[in-house]
């Protein structure tokens, strides 16, 4: 089954701009647009049916314009609208069980000045069986909505543990970059071994440095060959950085096109998690960032 692209549309700025990318990942991808319009729940506990139907208007409303918006700018794009009766977040994370990829804005219309992101932005990202891409609004303007990059100008980022590979994670970073015509920039942060420092050796010498790096730099190197044969159109740098993970990805994702984090899946938490890079990387990243689910 060939998996359509999906994305919340609530009427404000930041889903607009989501809407917007997810239209070329899916003219990218050549599947179908799928929006999605869920309206909140109003407070109270028993609802007068005439609020709920004018809601449903606007929300038809909001729908409709963004679907003829989206159609006259990719004409050649197929997309399908729907209202949900749920709450925005139930309806996206029943939505995503059928989709390849969820997209949202980092905000929604409830969202608030300072408010980097919004819940259900970030329950998306700890809970949806799909990959999701959180896009913030100003990232995405600076890199030129709507207007194709030139092929090779632009980067696609992933975080990539060298010792624990995620295919899952990689397979998603390198098929984007082919996708974008983009370089690939692999990060493998890396620490030293917890008995570098002892009471019996209290510095580290920078030949025990550099022998470390060159393990990392080598075990790296040997991760990654089958994925760099899997996409022999992909140009590939590695970094490796002797930096807190999170702090890595940041550094080198400035002016990117997109950032790529993993999220290991827990069967026994229902609501899902974010690890702490990935928990650090939605609050910082200055670029639209995919979360990436895999199991183990």
């Amino acid at each position: 089954m060939i998996r359509p692209v999906l994305a919340g549309v609530d009427g404000s700025a930041h889903s607009s701009v989501a809407a917007d990318w997810a239209a070329r990942e899916a003219a990218r991808r050549g599947v179908q647009l799928r929006l999605i319009q869920a309206s909140p729940l109003l407070p109270g506990a028993a609802v007068p049916p005439p609020a709920v139907d004018r809601l449903r208007r606007v929300g038809e409303q909001m729908l409709q314009r963004a679907v003829a918006d989206l159609s006259e700018r990719y004409p050649d794009l197929a997309v399908r609208s729907e209202q949900a009766d749920d709450a925005p977040a139930s309806a996206l994370l029943a939505a995503a069980r059928t989709a390849g990829i969820l997209v949202v804005g980092t905000r929604g219309a409830g969202g608030f000045d300072g408010l980097v992101v919004g819940s259900v932005a970030l329950r998306m990202a700890m809970a949806a069986p799909c990959p999701v891409v959180l896009v913030p609004q100003q990232g995405v303007g600076a890199l030129g909505v709507g207007r194709p990059a030139a092929r090779g100008a632009v980067q696609a980022v992933v975080g990539f543990d060298a010792h624990h590979p995620v295919s899952e994670t990689l397979d998603f970073a390198f098929s984007a970059a082919e996708a974008r015509g983009a370089h690939l920039r692999v990060v493998h942060a890396w620490a030293l071994p917890a008995d570098s420092v002892s009471s019996q050796t209290l510095t580290v010498t920078e030949e025990d440095r550099a022998t470390w790096e060159d393990q990392e730099v080598l075990q790296l190197s040997d991760a990654l060959r089958p994925w760099q044969e899997k996409y022999p159109r992909v140009t590939v740098r590695s970094d490796v950085m002797l930096l807190h993970p999170a702090e890595a990805l940041l550094n080198t994702a400035r002016g990117s096109e997109l950032l790529v984090v993993g999220r290991r899946t827990d069967p026994q938490a229902v609501e899902g998690r974010l690890g702490p890079v990935a928990h650090a990387v939605l609050h910082h990243a200055g670029c639209p960032v995919a979360v990436v689910p895999h199991l183990g």
